[in-house]
């Protein structure tokens, strides 16, 4: 199995107009981590180091996603 990360996909997420805490990362790069994490049938915490290791080894600096964000997707 390949996993690649495209250069121009959308990570961050726009401003929504709504008061509070703004969305920080785009629908689909959460998406992405819970396949990943069904995929592989790894925790959530596991699954931060896996994303964090292929968007390194890609050579991207996108930030990567914190354990509360996914699980409480």
């Amino acid at each position: 199995m390949s996993v690649w990360f495209d250069p121009q996909m959308t990570w961050h997420a726009d401003r929504s107009g709504k008061r509070g805490h703004r969305e920080t990362f785009f629908d689909g790069a959460i998406q992405t981590c819970l396949t990943l994490k069904f995929l592989f049938g790894l925790p959530f915490r596991q699954t931060v180091g896996l994303v964090a290791s292929r968007i390194e080894m890609a050579g991207l600096d996108w930030p990567v996603l914190d354990y509360s964000t996914l699980c409480r997707r």
